[in-house]
């Protein structure tokens, strides 16, 4: 296992669009939080070696150390420093991992107001090399009604506080299609977020979960519905304005400038195998995936008493993970060789503009990225009568 991701699920409100395993807490129960995630990494080492052993590795051996470390929430910058700086000290020392640090690429989710001074010192220290800051929109009409807790002037001053800091991998989160009651001016928040000249931009389109404030303010008509031909329109123009400014889709979501793609997410997108440690976090081992209890409180008490923290897990068939393989090819710009596309399907997709070859290889366009699920199912479905 190189990539290891650690679910740190603390908020101190619900975003409106929100149905992560988060827990809204006044005081952060850090200690605890801290306590738990490392008895259960204990426990995963003892009790399943097929899924992580770097004890068996040679100190200082390569093969025994991470490529990328995540963590995400919830909200990890609200973690005290000194408690980000304990668990990320016992997590490289348990992982064997002996050279620093720009080499293992280091993510913490942050929101915009937990970037001080003192914080962004304090996460370089700990060996924090990036940042995804979620900024969500420059609009404080669209934040106020997300629930977000900060305005947009936090976001620049969190950028600028970061490079000051010394990281110059930082990444900005925005969210397109909202309702078209908030006459969100999406051509501005792009002209904002590109102003700051963030390393990386991840764009995503509002999606309605149930159980969350937006589903029931829909329900009873307080709000509409994310409409597809707004989420269509202002997806295609992030893609044009962005490649005004040198950015590079590299997934159906994400983009870079100079290179700074995510090397954790990538590994995800390539099938790659990772261990999640914290509630509801995921694992997977390139053929069982599993995920761990949700609520935090289950979590820390099976933690706690050195019981598995696993809810349950699947064993994916052949089938499963031909379509998984499919799927995750097309979403990114390596796209799928060219000899797994049947000819008539290439044909038709490349009439309708959905898909283009580079080299030998079978590569989504924008339009073919708003059809990605259509495009899998289609494969497929040729794939079978094959």
């Amino acid at each position: 296992m190189r990539h290891l991701y650690l679910h740190v699920p603390f908020c101190q409100r619900r975003c409106s669009y929100c149905d992560f395993s988060i827990a809204v807490r006044n005081r952060i129960p850090a200690r605890e939080y801290v306590d738990a995630v490392l008895a259960e990494l204990e426990l995963v080492m003892e009790s399943s070696p097929g899924w992580v052993n770097p004890g068996a590795m040679p100190r200082g051996s390569s093969e025994g150390n991470l490529e990328t470390l995540y963590l995400g929430g919830g909200t990890p910058s609200l973690l005290p420093p000194d408690a980000l700086a304990t668990l990320l000290t016992s997590l490289l020392d348990a992982f064997r991992v002996t050279s620093l640090r720009d080499a293992l690429e280091v993510t913490i989710e942050a929101n915009p107001e937990d970037v001080t001074p003192e914080n962004a010192a304090a996460w370089r220290r700990a060996g924090v090399n990036r940042v995804s800051l979620g900024a969500q929109s420059f609009d404080d009409r669209v934040l106020q009604w997300m629930h977000r807790s900060h305005d947009a002037t936090r976001i620049g001053d969190a950028v600028r506080t970061l490079r000051a800091a010394g990281f110059d991998n930082i990444s900005l989160d925005l969210i397109f299609a909202l309702p078209a009651e908030l006459r969100r001016d999406w051509g501005r928040d792009l002209d904002q977020v590109l102003a700051l000249l963030p390393a990386h931009l991840s764009l995503y389109g509002l999606t309605v979960e149930e159980r969350t404030p937006l589903a029931r303010w829909i329900s009873r008509g307080a709000t509409s519905a994310p409409d597809d031909e707004r989420y269509a329109e202002e997806y295609l123009y992030a893609h044009e304005r962005l490649a005004r400014d040198g950015y590079r889709f590299y997934e159906v979501s994400n983009a870079e400038r100079d290179g700074h793609r995510s090397r954790h997410n990538s590994a995800y997108w390539s099938g790659r195998a990772y261990l999640g440690l914290g509630p509801a976090a995921h694992s997977f081992d390139g053929r069982v995936r599993r995920w761990n209890l949700t609520a935090w409180e289950t979590y820390r008490r099976a933690a706690g008493a050195g019981l598995p923290a696993v809810e349950a897990e699947e064993v994916l068939t052949e089938d499963q993970r031909e379509l998984e393989r499919l799927y995750l090819a097309l979403r990114t710009d390596a796209g799928l060789p060219q000899t797994a596309c049947p000819p008539d399907r290439l044909t038709a997709w490349r009439s309708e503009e959905w898909v283009e070859l580079q080299g030998k290889r079978v590569v989504c366009t924008p339009e073919g990225w708003l059809r990605l699920d259509a495009l899998v199912r289609d494969l497929t479905s040729a794939r079978r009568m094959v």
